[in-house]
């Protein structure tokens, strides 16, 4: 049990504090940035909806609203296997050039992208959600980056739209996240992109899994390349909260089996001889992420079992059962939910329990190939 204690003891300072400072330093010691210039490649902007009726003619305006040379770019909606009026919808754009493809038997997202791929002919590719919104130089910001020849995708970063009495939680995880992908950034290169809105090169997505997220699986083919996956903190994918914490739980749990189908169809980028600095980031970034509740319970027990061994297991004991009932009653309490410690704590556990539910997922063969976007307010 003192093996158990220590081990998960320092695999949770490591992975939630440790590798966030370790990439700091780097940063401040190697971290670089990449060039950024104004360029006018052909880009291609591909928009997936399923079922998108409500939202696609806001997402198709905004996107005609972005700044770019008319002859270099080109607007691609692919309808999903959608039995609404999405198409209709976006065929009263053709006449300014939006053009739809339309996938009769729904194969979800990333299928739809990979088909939408095949179509265009933009040397970079732009990936951009139906629920959020650009702003007008957005496109260009974005494709600056390529100016870079060593930069292979490019990230934006996300923006949660407030209003009214929310949770503030998930802001605070975005904003963390991203601070950590700036650092990754500089140091070496991105582990994953914000799905909402990314770019990358056309050659690095030559190879391309139809049931696997493109968010991630892009910037690891494009380490694989020799290239870099960077993050543009100019570049802002605005979208609002998730409308619940019960709405909330099911997306955390399809995110991360998506991440774990891509992470383990990947484990060649986990040598170091190869691949160096990015292996470990992968696992840090990834992997240990998706251990921590596993390394949160061994923790829990062994402390347990320790407690007649010394004041410090006892404290832990105490500590532990303070953080998780904080949790819980943040939770039970509209009133103590407004308290950032209660609702930090309580978005901590969800999180974990996410984690815990999407490895049965996985491990049961679920991919969660298709699915309906989370409402968001």
């Amino acid at each position: 049990m003192v093996w158990l204690f220590w081990l998960s003891l320092a695999f949770l300072i490591y992975t939630l504090f440790g590798y966030p400072l370790l990439l700091a330093l780097l940063t401040r010691l190697t971290g670089k940035l990449h060039q950024r210039a104004p360029i006018w490649p052909r880009v291609s902007v591909i928009i997936v909806g399923h079922n998108a009726a409500k939202d696609i003619e806001q997402k198709i305006e905004n996107t005609l609203a972005l700044r770019y040379p008319m002859d270099k770019w080109e607007i691609i909606v692919a309808s999903d296997g959608s039995t609404d009026a999405t198409a209709d919808l976006v065929r009263k754009f053709s006449h300014v050039g939006v053009r739809l493809i339309g996938i009769p038997e729904r194969r979800g997202k990333h299928s739809a992208q990979m088909v939408a791929r095949d179509a265009s002919w933009g040397e970079i590719l732009v990936f951009t959600d139906v629920g959020v919104s650009l702003e007008p130089g957005a496109l260009e910001k974005i494709v600056s980056n390529f100016a870079d020849p060593s930069v292979g995708c490019v990230s934006s970063e996300d923006r949660i739209t407030l209003g009214g009495n929310i949770d503030l939680a998930e802001p605070s995880y975005v904003d963390f996240e991203f601070r950590l992908r700036r650092m990754e950034s500089k140091v070496k290169s991105l582990v994953s992109a914000s799905g909402s809105f990314f770019a990358a090169r056309r050659e690095v997505c030559d190879v391309w899994h139809p049931d696997q997220s493109s968010d991630f699986f892009v910037p690891l083919h494009t380490v694989a390349r020799g290239l870099r996956a960077v993050v543009d903190p100019e570049s802002i994918g605005f979208y609002g909260l998730v409308s619940s914490a019960q709405a909330e739980f099911p997306r955390k749990v399809r995110t991360i089996v998506h991440g774990l189908v891509v992470f383990f169809s990947h484990l060649e980028l986990l040598n170091p001889v190869q691949y160096g600095f990015f292996s470990l980031q992968l696992l840090s970034h990834k992997l240990f992420r998706w251990l921590v509740p596993f390394a949160a319970f061994g923790l829990l027990v062994s402390s347990l079992f320790l407690w007649d061994s010394g004041i410090f297991y006892r404290v832990c004991v105490v500590g532990q059962a303070a953080f998780y009932s904080m949790a819980l009653a943040g939770r039970l309490s509209s009133r103590l939910s407004r308290a950032r410690p209660f609702r930090l704590a309580g978005f901590f556990v969800m999180g974990n329990l996410a984690t815990l539910n999407a490895f049965f997922s996985y491990f049961g063969g679920e991919k969660f190939v298709t699915w309906s976007p989370t409402r968001r307010n």
